[in-house]
């Protein structure tokens, strides 16, 4: 049922055709507020374009019904009739209206006379071969016979959700269930696996190919096309012959070929090979319907097969021998390579070269034009990673033969499914200059991200080969689609490349034919054309830098390669660290490929974009305040409006990065206008680079030098820009909360490249961070260098080892980086008779140390970062949350268990937690000790182990696969349209925008694709803006599964789709849900991050707020002290936000019948917001009201004690005093319990102010909420687009 998902989607998309056309026109030409009428009409359309279908089948049921959309074609419609349960049997047929038969590949529109309510004949065909086959896979899936598929890619449980495991758990929680949580408990590795669950019902024991297969020649000629093994519930074996007319029984046993129909009563046959079970295992129906009863319980999102994105592979795995990993036995998965794609393979084979540069020269006039191609491009590109990354593990393995074995190993290329494969080092010296294999790794990673670039910009005429970069056991391995004519032999004096350096930069090649395509592409990337010389001098002039080449290729295309010097190079780095070569000591930074990032010249484009603007602003207004007076008032003030207009236009366009052109265009008819000499014409501002600069280009006459000189200062200004502006600016933005706080060292990398800022700056980064909450970080930063650095030394350990050792040294690495603890000596596990196979293989990993490897990564750091690190880091990382990175980084899944990290038995895996936590009270470390110390796991592997990891432990390696995939237009212009429409207030409008970005996310995407997550996360939020609360949550809860599956169950973002939910979920009425789903995200953070993430604060505070609402005032008082601890570690005891929650606390605890302490805590409230804001401070005045009100009952409750107190002396009872009783955490139900005795007492003052007290507080504690949920909401916002 793999095509599930897609045809799904395709229903409600093409059903929402006719309105496709709104988001295209609000792009163009920014003018929704007119088009109410239009929208309404386009509403009404859309109404009309679903309309039902009557299908009749050959076979109970005789009849169903579809909605259809005219948009759709014929095969959509087929795809969705064999989706409904009473059409599974059919998959070979053709479909009739009125006699004829309708061409698959027609749009239903096109079909003549078929209209609403038309009749449909669903007519089965005779099989082919092909067809009998993709009937036995499909039946298979269907039935769940297909047991698990061979994967080669993907690794252990990949694309696997946590969700409804999550949801289920809190079904029968009470109020105090769902409020309890160890905040103090170490990081559980248990969260990050799927829970166990009640295997599939069995429809059938196997359906597989007979031994008999494939038919001889003469029954071929009979229609008799495989042969198949059945073996049912009941225990009989069937023979079974696929034949051009439907399946049968045959008479064939294991030691006899008899493949004609057997007699009755065992003479079953059908066209379907579903109904051929139904007639021979009794069982067979009974327990389909509850294979499909079962396969409903969970979440569709959550068993979809992904066919347009890589499924995340978990880095925490369970043991091989758990039921989630079990292997089962199926003859036939080893089979499913024959079924899927014939006896010689043929059928799978691609030219993908020719499938891109065609999808590219598809039509894109009209939406539906645009619409078809992005969703095409989108399941090509999606195809080919799949195809290149299994094609990359095969040459990592050694299973592929090169096409130049007597090269170097690193020089040797290969091409296996028509991609052609290389690897990303320097093996024939192209790099030499530039820092070899480092530059050569550095640069295929740049060319990726340059091809993403291109695919994205989509400039007519030009074509790129699509490019994937999967790193795999420490190799980088490039796989492209073959450009025709790369391997052509060229004649003697013919250049091998038409445009750009050929051979080195000796040789130049300046074809004129290129030159207009690659302006283009200088244009929207902001680069220079400048002039280059080639080793005799001669002077060529250039559109794009020297190294981005151009080749004309055989089918007469101009394709586009090496664009991994689209910018300049980061000049002022290059010369901070640039060693004479006799000077070297092994720590000079390892390249010379130091570009600057695209985003950083946009940003700079952007800047000065708008300074030109005001300057232009004022220049035009001192020129019309210059004329003569006489002139007309009224033009005065219409002109000024106009600049006006024109101001904001500019504005506009600095905040749009991609689209400058459109813009620009506008403006320029505008300009075309009377009065233009009054309007700002953007085609004279310029701003571009020159990428040759500082790379060995000699000017020879003294105006080239000049303008080179010229070149090289606004470069040196743009690398200034990073580190006098960009950097501080991320920094302070981070400090005053401004960007959400990273989590990790991905969400970490995604926000500096955002800002512009290279990865190589992380040293002057930490440098920046002072103060409390920029503390935490530096320790993110810090910990991401280390891994990066890991990634480094172990890439150099794995680079050459036989796969069969890469466990041994794996585990061995990660011992001497966490496992130092418990074994400060570690061995290296080698099993012999592996190493004696391998007599070449290269064992220096196996001499490490701990120290060594220390040594290793100091140096790393040192090379790539320069920075420093303290002696003693070891001992204060982060061992969990550093495993995370590192795993993720090298693509290990490790086995999970209680990982031991030192050789105290009660700190496995929780060490950091407790070095950490060091601030919190003594009594709870005590508990959680003692809680830890009784856990048999700790004890046992505290005995059994001497070292914290084991090869076995290192189950699997995925690989890191970085494509060139663009992001879909259309949906992202219709998402923004839908934005800027409900800004407008144009609430329809917006709404029907949004509808449409959403479905075309799908439409093109897939359902299960990352960019699909963010789109549904981004609606949901705009929807509960809008007060759809309940679309909102459905939206919400998509964006968590399918995160899930795609990006990973613990990713950064997958967290915040988790806390958004939760907010949602409170906000529409069900707050114990919402807890639940705080509480899975707080578990997530304890394994992400650690404990005290920034963020955390307003996590735990909106926690107690929900706790509030459930009116369980003693348990959300527990989660503001946490979120108050949290604060008061993050942000300093006397902030402003620790000053907020501790109002909030008060509040809490005056509901909680604690007035003494609610008192105290008031009191620190009032203090600090006296000391920070002033006495004339709203928030101090409120503080000192509250402080007044708190005071006068506390006096109150004392006197009433005091006499309840002397009353009971009086009847020779004792009590001791209420607040000792009831103590500094005194039970709910106690302090509840006493409530309504204290209201009832007439007449005494503090009646009346408890009363009051409690009405006040809920008011005002709803009052808060909604602004805390305000900024909770904006937070979770601003954290995913800016992560």
């Amino acid at each position: 049922m793999a095509e599930k998902p897609e045809s799904e989607t395709r229903t409600t998309v093409e059903a929402s055709g006719p309105e496709a056309k709104a988001p295209n026109g609000h792009t163009e030409d920014a003018q929704l507020d007119s088009n109410d009428q239009e929208a309404e009409e386009d509403a009404g359309d859309a109404a009309e374009a679903l309309y039902p279908l009557t299908i009749h089948l050959p076979h109970e049921p005789t009849k169903i019904h579809v909605m259809v959309s005219p948009q759709e074609q014929v095969h959509e419609l087929r795809q969705s009739i064999i989706e409904l349960p009473a059409a599974f049997q059919y998959s070979c047929f053709h479909l009739e209206h009125a006699g004829e038969r309708l061409n698959d590949f027609v749009q239903i529109s096109d079909v003549k006379g078929l209209g609403p309510e038309a009749d449909i004949r669903l007519v089965e065909d005779p099989y082919t071969e092909k067809e009998a086959r993709i009937h036995v896979i499909r039946m298979r899936d269907l039935v769940g016979a297909a047991g698990d598929r061979t994967d080669t890619l993907h690794g252990v449980l990949p694309g696997v959700s946590l969700f409804d495991s999550v949801t289920t758990s809190a079904k029968d929680y009470d109020n105090i269930q769902a409020s309890a949580y160890e905040f103090d408990a170490p990081a559980k590795t248990s969260t990050l696996l799927p829970k166990e669950e009640e295997p599939a019902p069995k429809t059938v024991k196997s359906v597989s190919l007979s031994p008999w297969n494939p038919p001889p020649y003469h029954l071929r000629q009979k229609g008799h096309l495989l042969y198949l093994l059945i073996t049912t519930n009941e225990g009989e074996q069937y023979q079974i012959t696929s034949h051009v007319g439907g399946f049968f029984v045959n008479k064939s046993s294991n030691s006899k070929f008899d493949p004609f129909p057997r007699a009755a009563p065992k003479g079953h046959s059908a066209h379907s090979l579903l109904t051929l079970l139904t007639q021979i295992s009794p069982s067979f129906s009974d327990s389909f319907e509850q294979l499909l009863q079962y396969n409903n319980q969970k979440d569709p999102l959550a068993t979809f097969q992904m066919t347009n994105a890589v499924p995340a592979a978990p880095w925490l795995v369970p043991s091989p021998s758990s039921a989630l990993c079990a292997h089962t036995s199926d003859i036939t998965r080893t089979q499913e390579g024959y079924l899927i794609s014939g006896v010689d393979n043929t059928d799978t084979l691609r030219d993908w070269n020719e499938e891109f540069q065609s999808a590219r020269e598809l039509p894109k006039e009209t939406v539906q034009d645009r619409v078809f191609r992005e969703r095409f491009v989108s399941k090509l590109f999606a195809d080919y990673s799949d195809a290149a990354a299994r094609g990359a593990i095969l040459v990592a393995r050694g299973e592929v033969t090169p096409l130049n074995p007597t090269e170097g190993r690193d020089a040797q290329i290969f091409v296996y499914n028509n991609v052609f494969f290389s690897f990303g080092a320097d093996g024939v010296g192209t790099f030499t200059s530039e820092g070899g294999d480092d530059a050569a790794r550095v640069a295929t990673g740049k060319d990726v991200n340059g091809v993403r670039i291109v695919n994205q910009l989509d400039i007519d005429g030009l074509y790129s080969p699509a490019t994937v970069v999967v790193d795999y056991l420490g190799k980088r391995i490039v796989g492209q689609t073959v450009v025709p004519g790369i391997f052509k032999q060229r004649e003697p004096g013919e250049n091998s490349i038409d445009y750009g350096a050929v051979e080195g930069k000796d040789v130049v090649a300046a074809d004129e034919r290129f030159a207009p395509t690659f302006e283009k592409l200088s244009k929207a990337l902001k680069v220079k054309k400048h002039a280059v010389w080639d080793k005799d001098g001669k002077r060529f002039d250039l559109e794009a830098s020297v190294e981005t080449k151009g080749l004309m290729g055989t089918d007469g295309r101009k394709y586009v390669l090496d664009l991994y010097r689209i910018t300049p190079l980061d000049v002022l780095w290059l010369e901070e660290n640039n060693i004479p070569e006799e000077e070297r000591d092994g720590l000079e930074y390892p390249h010379r490929m130091t570009v600057l990032r695209p985003e950083l010249v946009e940003l700079i484009r952007n800047q000065k974009w708008s300074a030109w603007v005001n300057k232009e602003f004022t220049r035009l207004k001192e020129k019309s305040a210059s004329k003569s007076e006489s002139q007309d008032e009224q033009t005065n003030k219409e002109s000024s409006s106009t600049q006006e207009e024109k101001k904001e236009e500019g504005k506009e366009e600095s905040k749009d990065e991609n689209k400058d052109e459109e813009k620009t265009n506008e403006a320029k008819e505008k300009g075309a206008e009377p009065e233009s000499e009054d309007r700002i014409d953007p085609s004279e501002f310029n701003f571009s680079l020159n990428p040759d600069v500082f790379s060995g280009q000699a000017p020879q006459t003294d105006d080239e030098k000049a303008e080179m000189a010229a070149d090289e200062e606004d470069v040196r200004n743009a690398c200034k820009y990073l580190r006098d502006s960009a950097m501080p600016d991320f920094v302070n933005d981070i400090k005053a909360s401004d960007l959400p706080f990273p989590m990790d060292g991905q969400s970490l990398t995604k926000m500096m490249h955002k800002r512009g800022i290279n990865m190589r700056y992380l040293g002057q980064i930490v440098s920046l961070c002072e103060g409390p909450r920029l503390l935490r970080l530096r320790d993110l930063c810090l910990q991401e260098m280390i891994s990066r650095s890991f990634k480094h030394v172990a890439g150099k350990y794995l680079r050459y080892l036989p796969i069969p050792l890469t466990s041994a040294c794996v585990a061995h690495l990660l011992n001497c980086l966490f496992g130092a603890g418990l074994n400060n000596n570690p061995s290296a596990d080698i099993d012999e008779s592996l190493k004696s196979l391998y007599p070449e293989a290269d064992l220096a990993f196996a001499d490490l140390t701990p120290e060594s490897l220390r040594k290793e990564i100091e140096a790393q750091i040192v090379r790539r970062f320069k920075f420093t690190l303290d002696a003693d880091w070891h001992e204060n990382i982060k061992h969990l949350q550093l495993l995370r990175e590192v795993s993720l980084k090298l693509g290990l899944q490790i086995q999970a268990k209680n990982f031991q990290f030192t050789s105290d038995a009660s700190s496995a895996i929780e060490a950091p937690a407790n070095r950490v936590n060091g601030h919190t009270n003594g009594e709870s470390k005590k508990k959680k000790k003692k809680a830890r110390d009784g856990s048999p796991s700790s004890i046992a592997s505290s005995i059994g182990n001497v070292c914290t990891f084991t090869p076995d432990d290192i189950v699997n390696v995925v690989p890191i696969i970085k494509d060139s995939a663009p992001k879909s237009a259309i949906s992202e212009e219709a998402l923004e349209g839908g934005r800027h429409s409900i800004m407008q207030n144009n609430r329809k409008i917006g709404q029907e925008l949004l509808l449409e970005s959403l479905t075309l996310h799908e439409q093109i995407y897939g359902i299960l694709h990352p960019e699909v997550a963010r789109a549904y996360s981004s609606l949901a939020q705009i929807y509960y803006q809008l007060d759809e609360k309940e679309a909102a949550v459905d939206l919400a809860r998509k964006a968590v599964i399918v995160a899930e599956r795609t990006v990973g169950v613990d990713s950064a973002e997958t967290l915040l789709y988790y806390l958004n939910l939760g907010l949602y979920v409170h906000g529409s009425g069900d707050s114990k849900s919402a807890l639940t789903y705080v509480k899975h995200a707080l578990d997530l953070w304890k394994i992400i991050y650690g404990p005290d993430h920034p963020d955390s604060i307003t996590t735990l505070n909106n926690a107690a707020v929900m706790l509030q609402h459930m009116q369980a005032y003693h348990e959300s008082r527990t989660w503001f002290e946490q979120a108050l601890g949290v604060c008061e570690r993050v942000m300093g005891k006397q902030s402003l936000p620790a000053a907020s929650l501790l109002f909030q606390l008060a509040q809490a605890l005056a509901l909680d019948n604690e007035s003494k302490a609610a008192l105290g805590r008031m009191r620190e409230c009032y203090n600090i917001f006296l000391h920070q804001l002033g006495p004339d401070n709203n928030n101090t005045k409120e503080a000192e009201t509250w402080l007044e009100q708190l005071t006068q009952n506390a006096v109150a409750i004392a006197k009433r004690d005091k006499d309840a107190q002397a009353r009971r002396l009086r009847a020779g009872i004792r009590f001791p005093p209420r607040n000792v009783a009831l103590g500094g955490g005194g039970a709910g139900a106690l302090g509840q319990a006493q409530q309504p005795q204290q209201q009832t007492q007439p007449g005494g003052p503090d009646a009346r102010s408890i009363d009051d007290l409690i009405q006040f507080i809920e008011g005002s504690s709803a009052q808060k909420k909604s602004t805390k949920k305000r900024a909770a909401r904006g937070g979770p916002k601003t954290r995913v687009g800016g992560s």
